[in-house]
């Protein structure tokens, strides 16, 4: 088989059907756009959910003179009931689930209120209102509910919050964009196929002579298909390529650029090293998408 002859039977295709040749990279491109953004986003989404899962505590608040909860009618908790919270957190029961306990008191309390709020608002409260707190960290995170029942409606024990439960809302509506960008891709996807393949048969429609002429004298099945097929998977190498590039770009720009500096309390990002990764895979899904589309219709066409 003469490769160059197959390959300037390819690039002509190419130069005839060029406004069609252009929409397949077009599409190709925003498709397989959707596809590495949505597999970065779900990256994101481990690495944060590994990041947080870890560090996410489990606070136990006892009551302060100002807490009113049917468990804190006594006012605040006394020395005996916070030691008794202590000793239950350091027990046999709940000791081995724990990896870290942090007691902060009411000045540390009052002291943390007064960095997040200022002077000037914080002021309105007294560090006699402050709550003492119990921070545990666990073993296992999933445990969490454990430690929740344990300190359910304890007297003295204004509420116990598992601090992961507030961090679930985000990491389901991300999840959310992220079905939501695969759904786009695909859509656009199944475009690029149907696409590509109807630009197969109109290029061999317009060369059909060529084709019978090729037949005439012998040519092979696959020699004749050839040239069709690389016309789609060049096409679809360029929007893969260009969709690559728009990854990276996002990753650089958008992530390293601008939100790392912008949302301070996330600290885990998808790196350049994510977004390179994606890369080979962006192309193989457009390679192998456009040989089997360009393979297919024009080994249709070719029967008929």
């Amino acid at each position: 088989m003469r490769v160059g002859l197959i390959l300037l039977e390819a690039l002509g295709g190419l130069r005839r059907n060029i406004s069609m040749v252009i929409s397949v990279v077009l599409v190709t491109f925003v498709s397989l756009t959707f596809v590495g953004a949505a597999m970065l986003m779900q990256g994101q989404i481990s690495t944060m959910r590994g990041y947080w899962t870890e560090r996410a505590q489990v606070s136990v608040s006892m009551c302060s003179s100002v807490s009113s909860g049917e468990t804190c009618i006594d006012g605040a908790a006394t020395e005996e009931q916070v030691e008794k919270v202590r000793a239950e957190l350091a027990g046999d029961a709940l000791g081995s689930l724990i990896s870290n306990v942090r007691f902060e008191t009411k000045a540390e309390a009052y002291a943390n209120v007064i960095e997040l709020l200022g002077e000037e608002q914080a002021s309105v409260l007294t560090e006699e209102q402050m709550s003492e707190s119990f921070y545990v960290t666990l073993k296992d995170p999933s445990q969490s509910q454990v430690i929740v029942e344990a300190f359910a409606g304890i007297a003295g024990v204004e509420q116990v919050s598992d601090q992961l439960q507030y961090l679930e809302p985000l990491f389901s509506a991300l999840t959310v964009a992220t079905y939501i960008a695969v759904g786009i891709a695909v859509l656009m996807l199944i475009a690029a196929v149907l696409l590509i393949a109807t630009t197969i048969r109109l290029s061999a429609y317009a060369r059909r002579k060529e084709i019978g002429i090729m037949r005439l004298v012998g040519a092979s099945n696959r020699f004749i298909q050839t040239p069709f097929v690389l016309e789609g998977v060049f096409a679809a190498f360029l929007g893969s390529a260009l969709a690559s590039a728009a990854v990276l770009a996002g990753v650089h720009f958008g992530v390293d650029g601008y939100l790392k500096g912008r949302v301070p309390f996330i600290t885990t990002w998808v790196t350049m090293q994510d977004a390179v990764l994606v890369v080979p895979v962006l192309i193989g899904i457009g390679v192998v998408l456009a040989v089997l589309s360009a393979g297919f219709a024009i080994r249709r066409w070719l029967r008929t």
